[in-house]
């Protein structure tokens, strides 16, 4: 459940819906370039910020289902962000 998530936890399995996207955008670290959206996922206990990367960004939009398996929660300014992370998997349910 995402009201139970705290940041630093790992091996996250989750079911959501996506709420809200942002414009992607661009940027380049150690001479590459990437790709990122930062989206709001909710499910039935609340709702929390979300960080899809390069190729996951094609895959989802508004209102589609997700499921994250082995993800990620950080801590970015203050706010818990949820995320499939190097190790974790992304899958669109719908």
């Amino acid at each position: 459940m995402i009201s139970e998530l705290k940041p630093g936890q790992g091996k996250v399995n989750i079911e959501a819906e996506i709420v809200s996207i942002e414009p992607v955008r661009e940027y380049e670290k150690f001479g590459r370039k990437f790709k990122v959206a930062g989206a709001i996922v909710k499910d039935d206990s609340g709702e929390i910020k979300m960080s899809f990367w390069n190729d996951e960004i094609g895959k989802v939009a508004k209102g589609k289902k997700i499921k994250i398996i082995n993800g990620y929660v950080s801590e970015f300014k203050g706010e818990k962000q949820l995320s499939a992370g190097k190790f974790g998997q992304l899958e669109v349910l719908d």
